[in-house]
């Protein structure tokens, strides 16, 4: 299952600010990433690692930087999910109200 892996790689603190980082705009460095992350260069590696496993980021070589780009994609593979959970849940909610008043 996709969505396990998407939230699998969310769940880590580090990703999370690494994901919040890039939806503010298109490419990042991974220097630029790692800054003020509290991991090592090498550490935020390891992490968007995770990431591109999970489809959540792509890594592009732009001379001898790297770029790091989101993918909302894999993001709303997510949100999909976890939507449709919540209409199953609406409607049984709403089964035990009209149970409940009849």
């Amino acid at each position: 299952m996709l969505e396990a892996e998407i939230y699998k790689a969310l769940g880590d603190p580090i990703r999370l600010e690494i994901l919040q980082r890039l939806s503010t705009r298109s490419a990042y460095t991974i220097g630029e990433l790692s800054a003020n992350l509290g991991v090592s260069r090498q550490g935020a590696r390891k992490q968007l690692q995770v990431l591109v496993q999970a489809n959540v980021v792509h890594l592009a070589q732009n001379g001898r930087e790297t770029l790091v780009t989101l993918d909302t994609t894999a993001l709303q593979l997510a949100r999909s999910f976890i939507a449709r959970i919540e209409s199953q849940w609406e409607q049984r909610l709403e089964a035990l109200k009209n149970f409940v008043e009849e």
